[in-house]
């Protein structure tokens, strides 16, 4: 089996940077008011600039495949005709543009410039863009394709404006019920960003450049003792389990904001460091990799709140990180799902900071029902 590595490294951002105080000018306010959880939310996640495919008025400005669509083609030279050659196209997101076709295609249908070849959509949540990762990784491997293009995107802008809400309020309002969005619908709104990543894997490395040589990449759920942390499309009962946007009629759709995403908080704290990054270090034993060899650990942090507490983990574990070898564009880009990775890596690898010989650990917690991926790389 081939040697693989990731050759090149992309990013799309959508518009200008939105800052702190300009969120609710994009996504509105609720009720006409202000939020109450916002600055509490913001204070605790760090975050200080995200990106929105909306204009100031709310208004769409690109679609997921279009964004995820411009991140691919900043793969390559413009008017090169190297795209051509790219044999597999693995595209991940948690907020595809509609339910069918898949995004993969959606996207694909933005580049005319590749030709008829096998196109893959991983769905899910954060790990869906490093199970792209892993399937292009693996084809490349076993040597049933010799250019491949994973990407992770996302647009869920639509999805955190007021708009979305405004008919649950007048609900509740109707009820003479206090009109305020429960924490676990406003708590996302402040957290999320849009954009595109994109990775160029090959089997052999970049002749002008840097690459990543992927050692592996390892992956784990723990949905078989673990009840769902964050949902879209679905109500969530007091037993834990979900109910279907299918099964639920459609005036409560609306009403009680079903397609709206949502965080169950408390689950979040208690659980997303202790379940996976306990099996971090057992990957790590196995593996045979000492945490001092790692020259970067890139985590894919939803919040600034989490990163004392997997630095704490690994201490008490005996597998510390010191902090200057940490890196994570949060606070710039802020969380933008799926692709946060690959924004992460897109910042080094195009930093001239990177030695050959350096090792890059990756590790992207997803809160849905608890699933994790790892991966470690290695400058040549």
């Amino acid at each position: 089996m081939s040697d693989t590595y990731i050759t090149r490294v992309a990013q799309f951002l959508p518009n200008e940077g939105v800052l702190n105080e300009d969120m609710e000018t994009y996504l509105g306010y609720i009720n006409g008011k202000a939020s109450k959880s916002k600055s509490i939310v913001l204070r605790n996640n760090g975050i200080k600039r995200r990106f929105y495919a909306l204009d100031r008025e709310g208004n769409p400005t690109h679609t997921n495949a279009e964004m995820a669509a411009a991140a691919v083609k900043g793969l390559f030279e413009p008017e090169s005709k190297e795209i051509g050659e790219v044999d597999l196209l693995c595209c991940a997101t948690s907020s595809p543009d509609q339910l069918m076709p898949s995004h993969a295609v959606m996207v694909h249908g933005y580049l005319p410039e590749l030709d008829a070849i096998e196109v893959v959509s991983p769905s899910g949540v954060c790990c869906a863009g490093m199970h792209a990762l892993k399937y292009a990784y693996m084809a490349v491997k076993v040597g049933d394709k010799k250019k491949a293009v994973a990407c992770a995107s996302e647009r869920l802008s639509p999805v955190l404006k007021a708009d979305q809400f405004e008919d649950e309020v007048q609900q509740l309002i109707r009820l003479e019920q206090n009109p305020i969005i429960a924490f676990d619908k406003d708590f996302l709104r402040w957290m999320l960003s849009d954009g595109a990543g994109a990775f160029l894997v090959e089997n052999k490395p970049n002749p002008d450049g840097i690459s990543l040589k992927i050692e592996w990449i390892e992956g784990c759920s723990y949905a078989n003792t673990e009840e769902a942390c964050m949902y879209m499309g679905a109500e969530k009962g007091s037993n834990g389990t979900l109910k279907s946007y299918k099964d639920i009629p459609s005036d409560e759709l609306i009403e009680k904001s079903i397609l709206s995403i949502k965080q169950d908080v408390k689950l979040l704290g208690e659980k997303i460091v202790k379940l996976g990054f306990t099996k971090l270090k057992e990957i790590l034993i196995e593996k045979g990799v000492d945490m001092k060899d790692v020259a970067y650990f890139l985590p894919h942090l939803s919040s600034y709140f989490f990163e004392n507490k997997i630095d704490d983990f690994f201490t008490e574990n005996g597998i510390p990180i010191p902090k200057e070898k940490w890196f994570t564009n949060l606070a710039s880009v802020g969380n933008v799902g799926a692709a946060s990775i690959y924004m992460m890596l897109e910042a080094i690898f195009n930093s001239g900071a990177l030695k050959k010989g350096e090792k890059i650990l990756l590790a992207v917690p997803e809160s849905s029902r608890f699933s994790y991926m790892f991966c470690l790389l290695t400058v040549c």
